[in-house]
């Protein structure tokens, strides 16, 4: 591989993350989603005092400037984890939706109560903005959360997923409505890459944590996830403190190459094969009970909810195309014959590509209904977003800390519900009196 070839393909991944990347406004714009929807939350009688609580690619940090709004409406259940059964749960989002169309300013709802997870689908008519509603989806919460924890073991981590899905729009195998990969298996198809390069950048997810969080979510909630930030916090520690380990430096570009070589053969290994994060290695399905029988296509085992198939939405007839997908951009990206527009073509889909053609690394796009919409604004490098003091909704930090305060979350405070559980809140920050620090939401 010539060193002009892969200094090129470094140069636009770069280009792409730039371009994609969320800036500050796109975090402002989604806290006022947030926001508008714990409104009507709040109007609706069945729903007293529930809070709408992001959570999915969000709160992972794992989305794009155009990216939709995961949210779970959390039930209150005192100082317990709620658990309503899945009826009652199809009635709350009929009374939401209600409440929805009564306010306006809502577009495009569609209710699927039959889904796996029942859920709401919809966009916010100002901020143009797609939403997935759900009730006490704590689970999709602690995943959330999760990812965000292994995403700051390596940076090379969010920038992967980022590009994968932008390169799985690009083939059109980033859609579980027709029958392919839905973000979150894209984004355990980089963890998994991550665990088995030589030399691996992740470990296995059960030296992470090693039960099955699924399991686990019972009880007092406070207790739960003190738990399990806690047993990751001190995991992810040892990890990264480990003197012995052999440390991966391998660019974007190289990575990416491997990534696409890698499962270039996804079709022919997934009728025996299993991926499995939690393990971080390929397993036999013969061989592994908890799988049997198979009856999916491919088998992307989720590893925080075991033995949960990640990737079920993805169709036998779609697994042909989905191997294609990745044999045909790995040759493109190793053809010597390459030139700027076949790899553009190859990694984004082409509304991207038509961008960065055209305004350079200056600009940063805004995505409304499909289309992209240059501003004349220089992308912004990535930082704590202040919001205004009297936003209701307080999105706060989950990151795990430093050596020395691992087992506790800076610049909170506990405060306490009146259904007696308890929620963290960000410090006022000293040097603006008029603004909050608002992070992602952690209850401890």
């Amino acid at each position: 591989m010539s060193a002009y070839i892969t200094l090129d393909l470094e140069r636009i991944l770069k280009e792409i993350l730039q371009v994609v990347k969320p800036q500050q406004d796109d975090r402002s714009t989604r806290l006022q989603v947030i926001n508008e929807l714990q409104g009507v939350v709040e109007s609706v009688e069945s729903l007293r005092g529930a809070t709408a609580e992001p959570f999915g690619s969000f709160v992972s940090n794992l989305f794009t400037r155009w990216g939709d709004l995961d949210i779970s409406i959390d039930l209150p259940n005192g100082a317990y984890i709620s658990s309503a059964g899945k009826k009652r749960k199809q009635n709350l989002l009929v009374d939401f939706q209600k409440a929805l169309r009564k306010m306006g300013g809502w577009r495009r709802i569609k209710y699927i109560p039959n889904a796996r997870v029942p859920i709401l689908k919809f966009e916010s008519s100002r901020q143009s903005i797609s939403c997935d509603i759900s009730i006490d989806n704590l689970q999709g919460q602690m995943k959330s959360k999760l990812l965000f924890w292994i995403s700051e073991i390596d940076e090379r981590f969010r920038d992967m997923v980022l590009l994968v899905k932008e390169w799985a729009k690009a083939h059109d195998i980033n859609n579980p409505k027709s029958g392919t990969f839905n973000s979150y298996s894209l984004s355990l198809l980089v963890i998994f890459h991550f665990q088995t390069c030589e030399p691996a950048i992740l470990p296995p997810l059960r030296d992470i944590y090693a039960g099955n969080v699924a399991d686990d979510l019972q009880g007092v909630r406070a207790n739960v996830e003190r738990h399990i930030a806690e047993t990751c916090a001190a995991n992810i520690h040892r990890f990264r403190q480990n003197r012995t380990r052999k440390v991966n430096r391998s660019s974007l570009s190289e990575l990416f190459r491997s990534f696409l070589a890698k499962f270039s053969d996804i079709g022919l290994r997934a009728s025996e094969l299993g991926i499995c994060p939690y393990t971080g290695k390929w397993e036999y399905i013969r061989s592994n009970m908890r799988w049997l029988p198979k009856t999916y296509a491919i088998f992307i085992e989720d590893p925080f909810e075991q033995p949960e198939n990640s990737a079920r939405t993805v169709s036998m007839g779609n697994l042909t195309r989905v191997s294609e997908a990745f044999e045909r951009s790995r040759r493109t990206l190793n053809s010597a014959d390459q030139n700027r527009g076949s790899l553009l073509a190859t990694l984004v889909p082409p509304q991207v590509s038509q961008y960065i053609e055209r305004a350079a690394p200056l600009r940063s796009p805004t995505y409304n209904g499909g289309c992209y919409h240059p501003q004349p604004t220089r992308p912004q490098v990535y930082r704590n977003m202040h919001m205004p003091s009297q936003t209701r909704h307080q999105f706060q930090n989950m990151r795990l800390e430093t050596p020395q305060t691992q087992h506790q979350f800076q610049n909170m405070t506990v405060e306490t519900r009146s259904n007696n559980s308890t929620v963290t809140r960000p410090v006022q920050a000293n040097h603006n009196q008029g603004q909050q620090r608002w992070r992602a939401r952690s209850d401890r």
